[in-house]
């Protein structure tokens, strides 16, 4: 049976894209593509060029050089308002002075869409957002997690191949912001519609996310899956961005069996793996990320036990955030913090400050970079 006809499986290809503003380099080369009904993020901090690369995608902003293809063809031509995708801003931008029926049906009325067609896509599109009866509403009387739904519902009532979605959680109060995470998840899943997301918040791009990039200086430092980003930083820049970690500075002793004997700044010794992709060599200088929640606690010294790497400290502070509490350990030998999550078991539900504990890791959980050109200056003193 032949293809011909059928959907691509990709719905957008941006092929080495690069953007110029004078003499500043917004986007550098980036290059990566989205299968169809994919949640995709692009995670990064501000000025790093993601609303750049977007504004591209929308066509709001033409390339230097590149290419964008959207269900198989260029839309390097093709104006703004001509391009199948819609975008979701910020601050929604709905109409206050229209009914939540009038808002979905603006942009077909603009498009001269028959009144009848206009009534049947508005419900259609109200079904999907599970609100079938907000039609007759004023927009001041939804809250402001089914006004970020209206929003996307006006979207979708124009059938587009992608919805793009610049920080559209940005403006929201911390608890409706952790909520609509979970129902923006569960919408995309529920309507198939490809979501391009961008945003700064690390996450909103872990739970929602298929697929991430993470963008630095106008690049892309890595896509993966969530699950991926986090447990397998490929750069630097990933495993400090991602999620929190401890990070030390040390220089490599030893290299055998895959795994490297590395000596801190502060005189530790410590068992750690090069990260996936990186090459360190005997004398080379390094960093060393460990994830608070690596760290296995103990109140004694057995409970630490089979670990490849350990230390005892005692407790500096506490910081407690339900399932998110950590401590900050201060290293009895050498003075040095370290972040470790507390597991949910309970045992340390009493942790104070002043307590003294005991603390391990393996080798596998230390993730070891060639030090930046910054940390040369640390050459003497390790």
């Amino acid at each position: 049976m032949s293809d011909a006809g059928q959907l691509p499986a990709t719905d957008l290809e941006c092929q080495a894209l690069v953007k110029r503003f004078d003499d500043f380099i917004a986007v550098d080369d980036v290059s990566f593509s989205i299968p169809t009904g994919a949640f995709f993020s692009i995670l990064g901090p501000s000025g790093c060029g993601k609303t750049t690369l977007l504004r591209m995608i929308a066509g709001f902003h033409a390339p230097d050089a590149g290419n964008i293809t959207i269900k198989g063809t260029s839309v390097l031509s093709i104006p703004p308002n001509r391009r199948p995708v819609n975008m979701i801003f910020q601050h929604l931008a709905l109409f206050p002075m229209m009914t939540v029926a009038e808002n979905i049906a603006y942009g077909l009325k603009r498009r001269h869409t028959p009144k009848d067609e206009i009534a049947r896509k508005v419900g259609e599109a109200l079904e999907r957002v599970a609100l079938p009866d907000a039609g007759n509403k004023r927009i001041n009387q939804l809250s402001g997690g089914q006004m970020q739904r209206i929003a996307i519902a006006r979207c979708l009532v124009l059938d587009p191949a992608l919805l793009l979605l610049d920080e559209p959680l940005g403006a929201l109060d911390l608890k409706l912001r952790e909520q609509m995470k979970v129902e923006l998840k569960q919408l995309q899943s529920e309507i198939g519609t490809t979501f391009v997301y961008i945003t700064h918040d690390q996450s909103e791009a872990l739970v929602m996310s298929d697929q991430v990039a993470v963008m630095n200086e106008g690049r892309f430092e890595q896509v993966g899956t969530p699950q991926e980003l986090y447990y397998d930083p490929k750069t630097r820049f990933v495993a400090e961005f991602v999620g929190d970690s401890n990070l030390w500075f040390g220089r490599v002793d030893d290299i055998a069996d895959g795994r490297l004997q590395v000596t801190t700044e502060d005189g530790l010794p410590f068992l750690a793996v090069a990260a996936e992709g990186q090459v360190l060599a005997v004398g080379e200088l390094t960093e060393i990320f460990v994830r608070p929640e690596s760290v296995h606690l103990s109140r004694g010294t057995k409970g630490i036990e089979g670990y490849d790497n350990s230390l005892s400290g005692r407790v500096d502070n506490v910081f407690f955030n339900g399932a998110n509490s950590a401590v900050l350990v201060r290293d009895q030998r050498t003075g040095g913090e370290i972040l470790v999550a507390l597991p949910q078991t309970g045992e340390f539900a009493d942790v104070a400050k002043g307590q003294d504990l005991h603390l391990a890791w393996n080798a596998d959980q230390a993730k070891c970079f060639p030090a930046r050109e910054t940390a040369r200056q640390l050459e003497a003193a390790v």
